[in-house]
């Protein structure tokens, strides 16, 4: 945990000053557990799609842990990107989750292909408090509290058609894909959208839809990478992170 994310709720006991909090859940226990908190310690600190700062240890026991909040910075800018990402498996998710939410992506998408399973769909991983935790974890190892927006498409012809071409335009559109593409552009600070594929890669009617929306193929070389790994390369290659 490189930041303790508060929540709005957090400060509505009327008992207490309005900039102290008291803790006795998850981060409660890392605090005591983890990071050995005592009184007079100073924690990063942000507020849920608020500002970062700073927090001092007022007063803890073994179960709960009490905070003075100063919060008066900015959170880093997020990625200027769109990532549409056909449903991995199940134990990805969580992973790719974690994963957007460290590095800044702010707007993620998840849609159907021909390789996704129709089980993927059904996973506890997409349920909505499932998402959200995993994404709280992903902002606390990137000191980030602006939480991304996920959605789930289950229907990929009319997202492709109706939807894509729209979300293109303007924009740096890119597809992920080995064959018959140029290799992946250099870094830069540009509006994009990005499409990853399923483990298989998309078949061949998909990767036609793709394009004909807006989309230009790119890739990362020889090497065919997992999901979970391409995620991360390409946002790197992609942005100046």
């Amino acid at each position: 945990m490189n930041l303790l994310i508060l929540h709005p709720t957090d400060f509505s006991d009327p008992q207490l000053p309005p900039d102290v909090v008291t803790l006795c859940d998850r981060r409660a226990r890392h605090l005591l557990t983890v990071n050995g908190v005592t009184v007079g310690d100073q924690v990063r600190t942000g507020l849920l799609n608020g500002q970062v700062g700073e927090a001092e240890v007022v007063a803890c026991d073994n179960t709960s842990v009490q905070l003075q909040v100063r919060l008066h910075s900015q959170p880093p800018p997020p990625l200027p990107l769109h990532l549409i990402v056909a449903l991995p498996r199940p134990k990805m998710v969580k992973r790719i989750l974690q994963t957007i939410a460290t590095m800044g992506v702010k707007q993620l998408t998840f849609i159907n292909s021909y390789r996704v399973e129709k089980s993927y769909w059904q996973s506890p991983w997409l349920q909505e408090h499932q998402i959200r935790e995993q994404l709280l974890l992903g902002l606390e190892q990137g000191v980030d509290t602006l939480l991304p927006e996920v959605r789930l498409v289950k229907r990929f012809k009319p997202f492709v058609e109706d939807e894509l071409p729209h979300l293109c335009k303007g924009r740096r559109a890119l597809l992920a894909h080995p064959r018959n593409a140029l290799p992946c552009p250099p870094a830069a600070q540009q509006d994009t959208l990005l499409v990853i594929g399923p483990e298989g890669g998309f078949i061949e009617y998909e990767v036609n839809k793709l394009t004909d929306a807006g989309c230009a193929p790119i890739h990362l070389g020889p090497r065919i990478l997992r999901v979970e790994t391409a995620v991360p390369v390409l946002l790197a290659k992609l942005f100046p992170i």
